[in-house]
């Protein structure tokens, strides 16, 4: 889950061209905040950070999630 959100994050970033400092100051989050986010050995997200970084690239956590990385991640809980 981890891995899809920062590929989503990433590629709505590169589509728009803004970069991660952007992101920050338009999310109201510190720069710091969204590298630690997209760091892969970081494991744990907040919720309420990646709804801050929504409102930054403006658009809802429903469209965040409304993509194909989301729709194929296989289920944790077997």
């Amino acid at each position: 889950m981890k891995t899809a959100i920062v590929a989503r994050i990433t590629e709505i970033c590169r589509d728009r061209a803004i970069a991660t400092n952007d992101l920050a100051v338009r999310s109201g989050i510190t720069p710091s905040t969204v590298y630690s986010m997209l760091d892969p050995r970081r494991k744990d997200m907040s919720v309420i950070t990646l709804k801050k970084l929504c409102d930054g690239l403006d658009i809802s956590l429903s469209e965040f999630f409304d993509a194909d990385v989301f729709r194929k991640l296989e289920q944790e809980i077997r």
